[in-house]
C-alpha cells in the first residue's frame, strides 16, 4: 500500500523594500584596522562560535552514540518545547465507510495483513491508501512497513475478528495456522484448556525470554534487554491460567528466528545460514501480570479485543517499531485482564536477506529495559481504555521513548478505530498494585524444557542435554529423599533387584519387604495383613527421609505423573472406585465384625484429635472403612502419628486394608489429603489382554503382575511411554 508523496511548498520570500538607499553606501572606505574590528564585533563573534559549538555537539553525539548526554539534551530541548495533551470528543467521530475501494462490500471475520517489500503492482495501486479516509495516513512515512497500520484498519472496516500479522518470508508450518493457534477463544471450537504460566514468585522479573522454554537456550528474541541475555536457565516451576484471554498470540521462527543483529553477527564465524529448530512439542506459555516478552510483526496472532495494540510508532527506527508496540501493547492489555501467550513455530522463516545493522535497532537497545520498568510502574486514573492508550502515549512522548508525532499517530489511530465501528473493550476492575498471590505447592506446574541443537559463539552446540535425562534429574529431585516401600507378594529371587533397577532411579532407596525373608537380597519377612506395623521401623531407619511411599508388586507406579503432589499431605486411593469403601459389619462375616469390633477398642483408645477425625468420617459403629491399600503416601509430619496409631493397635489383628484407611482418617479429614491418585487405573481382576489396561497418563495401574524378568522386561517397555529412557535397561 502506498500513498502519493506531496511536496511541501516553498514559503513566500519576505523581500524588504526600501525605496530610499542611506546616504552613505557609496561613502570611502574606513581604514582596516583588525583589533578595532575584532573589539567592534566580540559579541557576534562569540555568537557564531556558540551556534556552530552548539551543533557540532549534537552532530558528534549523535554519531558516537553518547545515549547518555544525548537523552540529556534531548529532554532539556524537549522541556523547552511543551508537548500538548490531545483534546478529542469521543463522542463525535464521524464514521468512516469503504464507498470507493472494489471491496467495498467484502466482509471477513479473519484477515492476514502482510507487509511487502517490493514495489506495488497495479492491483495495489489501485487501493490507494489516501483515498479511504483514515486520519493515521497523515501520519505514517512513505516506503515503509509502519503503513501496515492503514492496513489493520481496513481489515477491522471489513469485519476482521482476528488479524495476522505476517511478513512475506515466511512459510507457515503445516500450512495451517490454525493448527498452531488459538484463532477461536470462545465458542465450541474454541480450546478449553488451561495454559501454563510463567511464575510471579520473583516480582522483580519483569521480563523472559521465551526461547528457553521452547528449546533454545542461547538464542534470545529482538527486543530483549542486553542485560538479561544471560538468563538461560529453565523455570523452577509455572503456574496456570484459564485460556480464552490470550488476546495476543506470538508464535516462535524456526530458521531465523527474530533476533537482533547483536545475535545474527555474532553466533556463528561463516556466512552459512541460521537454521535454528524450536521444539514443536513444547506447551504454550502465558506471561502473568508484571512480566513481558518481545512481541514482532511477522507472526503475531491478535484477537479483537487487542486490535487497538496493533499501532505501530514511526518516531523510532523500524527495528524498533514493533517491539515498542509489543511492550506498549501488553502493558495496556493487562487493563482488559488479557494476557499475552507464546506458541510453539508456526512459520519457517529463510535467513536470505542481510540482517539490518545495529544503528538500525539503536531505538532498542538504548531505551527498551528502560521501557519495561517504566510501563510496568505505570499506572492510569482514566475510566476507559482509550482514554487510558492515550495517557499512556502522552506519557511515553514526554519521557522520551517516543515523540509527539506518535502521541498524534496515537489520537488518530483511536479515532479512525471508532470510526470503522470497532467497540473499545471494557477495563476490568483489577489493583495493578496489589500484593501478588502467594503461590502453593499445589499450583506449581513442571515443564523441563529441551535443549536443542544451536550456533553459539561460532561453535555448534552437538552435545546436547537430553530432553528425558533432564526429566530424569527433575524426578531426582522430586523424589531423592522419598522412601519408597515396596510389599512382594511373589517370589523376590526373580524381581527384587529389577524393582530396585526401576525405581531406585527416581527415589532415596527400595525397601522390599516379603513373605519370606531373604539375606541376599536384603528383603525383610513380613506378611502382606500386617505390614503396616513393620513400618516404623522403617521410619526410624531413615528418619531424615521427606516421606514414605508404599507400594504392593501388583500396582505399576508412573511416577512421573507423580510431580504435582503435595509432599506434606497425606495420598490414598479414597476416591477410587472399588478400592476404598465403607461396609456395615451387620451385613457380612464374621471377620468383618471381629474387625470393626477391634476398631472400635483402638478408636476408643485414641486421643481426642484423632477421635475427632475418625469420627467425622465414620458415623456409625457399624460402620467399617475399607481400602486395599495398594498404594498410599505419609509425609514426615504425620510420620509421628502413624506410629502412635500402631501403637495402639498392637498385638490386635487388625489387617492392613482395615488398619491403614482407619489411620488416615484419624490422622487427618479426607478432605485434606492430596488427590494425586485419585485418576489412576484400577479394576479388582486384570482384563484379558493386560496391555490394553496400562495407561502412560494415570498415576499408577492396578493390577499388573511381574514374576518373571520376561515379565519385566514387557513392563518396562511399556512404561517407555511415560520415561523413554528405561529402554536403556533392557
Amino acid at each position: 500500500m502506498v500513498q502519493d508523496r506531496s511536496t511541501p511548498k516553498s514559503p513566500k520570500s519576505k523581500v524588504r523594500n526600501n525605496h530610499t538607499l542611506p546616504t552613505d553606501r557609496f561613502s570611502e572606505s574606513k581604514n582596516l584596522d583588525c583589533s578595532a574590528w575584532f573589539s567592534e564585533n566580540l559579541y557576534k563573534i562569540l555568537a557564531i562560535l556558540f551556534v556552530i559549538g552548539t551543533v557540532a555537539a549534537l552532530f558528534f553525539l549523535r554519531n558516537v552514540g553518547d545515549t547518555a548526554a544525548l537523552l540529556c539534551f534531548e529532554k532539556q530541548a524537549r522541556d523547552l518545547e511543551r508537548i500538548e495533551f490531545p483534546r478529542i470528543n469521543w463522542n463525535s467521530i464521524t464514521p468512516i465507510l469503504d464507498k470507493t475501494s472494489r471491496f467495498a462490500n467484502f466482509r471477513s471475520d479473519r484477515w492476514i495483513v502482510v507487509s511487502v517489500s517490493n514495489y506495488p503492482n497495479d492491483s495495489l495501486r489501485n487501493l490507494e491508501q489516501a483515498n479511504l479516509g483514515f486520519r493515521v495516513v497523515d501520519y505514517l512515512p512513505y516506503d515503509s512497513y509502519v503503513r501496515k497500520t492503514v492496513g489493520y484498519l481496513f481489515a477491522i472496516q471489513h469485519g476482521a475478528k482476528k488479524i495476522y500479522d505476517a511478513d512475506n518470508r515466511g512459510d507457515v508450518l503445516d500450512g495451517d495456522l490454525g493448527k498452531h493457534f488459538d484463532v477461536e477463544l470462545t465458542g465450541e471450537s474454541a480450546r478449553q484448556e488451561v495454559i501454563l504460566q510463567y511464575s510471579h514468585d520473583n516480582p522483580n522479573r519483569t521480563v523472559v525470554n521465551p526461547y528457553i522454554h521452547f528449546g533454545q537456550r542461547s538464542v534470545w528474541p529482538r527486543g530483549l534487554p542486553l542485560e538479561n541475555v544471560g538468563e538461560i536457565e529453565h523455570e523452577e516451576f509455572y503456574t496456570e491460567v484459564f485460556a480464552g484471554k490470550q488476546f495476543i498470540q506470538q508464535g516462535l521462527s524456526n530458521g531465523l528466528p527474530d533476533v537482533d543483529s547483536v545475535f545474527y553477527f555474532t553466533r556463528k564465524s561463516s556466512l552459512e545460514s541460521y537454521d535454528i529448530k524450536f521444539d514443536e512439542h513444547a506447551k504454550k506459555v502465558a506471561l502473568p501480570q508484571g512480566m513481558m516478552a518481545p512481541v514482532n510483526s511477522f507472526n503475531t496472532l491478535y484477537h479483537s479485543s487487542a486490535f487497538w495494540a496493533l499501532m505501530l510508532p514511526v518516531s523510532v527506527s523500524t527495528m524498533a517499531s514493533d517491539v515498542l508496540r509489543g511492550y506498549w501493547g501488553q502493558r495496556l492489555l493487562w487493563e482488559i485482564g488479557g494476557y499475552l501467550a507464546v506458541y510453539p513455530p508456526t512459520v519457517h522463516r529463510y535467513d536470505i536477506v542481510e540482517a539490518y545493522p545495529f544503528s538500525h535497532e539503536k531505538d532498542l537497545h538504548v531505551n527498551v529495559g528502560r521501557l519495561i520498568k517504566y510501563l510496568i510502574s505505570w499506572r492510569s486514573n482514566k475510566h476507559r481504555l482509550f482514554e487510558k492508550i492515550l495517557d499512556l502515549s502522552f506519557a511515553m512522548a514526554e519521557e522520551g521513548f517516543w515523540t509527539e508525532r506518535d502521541l498524534k499517530l496515537t489520537a488518530a489511530w483511536l479515532q479512525d478505530l471508532l470510526a470503522v465501528g470497532y467497540q473499545q473493550p471494557r477495563l476490568m476492575t483489577l489493583e495493578l498494585g496489589r500484593p501478588r498471590a502467594n503461590i502453593g505447592h499445589g499450583d506449581r506446574r513442571e515443564f523441563i524444557p529441551q535443549k536443542l541443537p544451536s550456533v553459539h559463539l561460532g561453535v555448534e552446540e552437538t552435545g546436547t542435554v537430553n530432553f528425558e535425562i533432564a526429566n530424569l534429574i527433575n524426578w531426582r529431585k522430586t523424589f531423592g529423599n522419598v522412601v519408597l516401600i515396596m510389599h512382594c507378594s511373589g517370589p523376590v529371587e526373580r524381581t527384587a533387584l529389577e524393582w530396585r533397577l526401576l525405581y531406585g532411579r527416581i527415589f532415596r532407596t527400595v525397601v522390599i519387604l516379603s513373605e519370606k525373608k531373604d539375606v541376599d537380597l536384603a528383603v525383610a519377612e513380613t506378611h502382606l495383613d500386617q505390614a503396616y506395623k513393620h513400618l516404623p521401623k522403617i521410619f526410624d531407619q531413615f528418619s531424615s527421609a521427606e516421606g514414605f511411599l508404599f507400594l504392593q508388586d501388583n500396582t505399576i507406579l508412573n511416577y512421573w505423573n507423580l510431580l504435582h503432589a503435595d509432599k506434606t499431605k497425606l495420598w490414598i486411593t479414597n476416591k477410587v472406585s472399588k478400592s476404598w469403601s465403607i461396609v456395615s459389619s451387620n451385613d457380612n462375616s464374621d471377620w468383618f465384625s471381629k474387625q470393626a469390633s477391634m476398631v472400635q477398642k483402638v478408636v476408643s483408645m485414641m486421643p481426642v484429635h484423632f477421635q475427632v477425625n475418625y469420627k467425622e468420617t465414620i458415623t456409625s459403629d457399624k460402620s467399617l472403612l475399607i481400602c486395599s491399600s495398594e498404594v498410599f503416601y505419609i509425609p514426615q509430619r504425620f510420620v509421628g502419628d502413624f506410629v502412635e496409631l500402631v501403637n495402639l493397635v498392637d498385638n490386635l489383628e487388625i489387617h492392613q486394608k482395615v488398619a491403614i484407611p482407619m489411620f488416615f482418617v484419624s490422622m487427618d479429614s479426607p478432605r485434606n489429603f492430596d488427590s494425586v491418585l485419585d485418576t489412576m487405573t484400577y479394576m479388582r481382576k486384570p482384563p484379558t489382554n493386560s496391555s490394553t489396561l496400562y495407561s502412560a497418563k494415570v498415576p499408577a495401574v492396578h493390577p499388573w503382575s511381574v514374576s518373571s524378568e520376561q515379565d519385566f522386561i514387557k513392563l518396562i517397555r511399556i512404561m517407555a511411554e511415560g520415561d523413554p529412557l528405561l529402554m536403556e535397561l533392557v
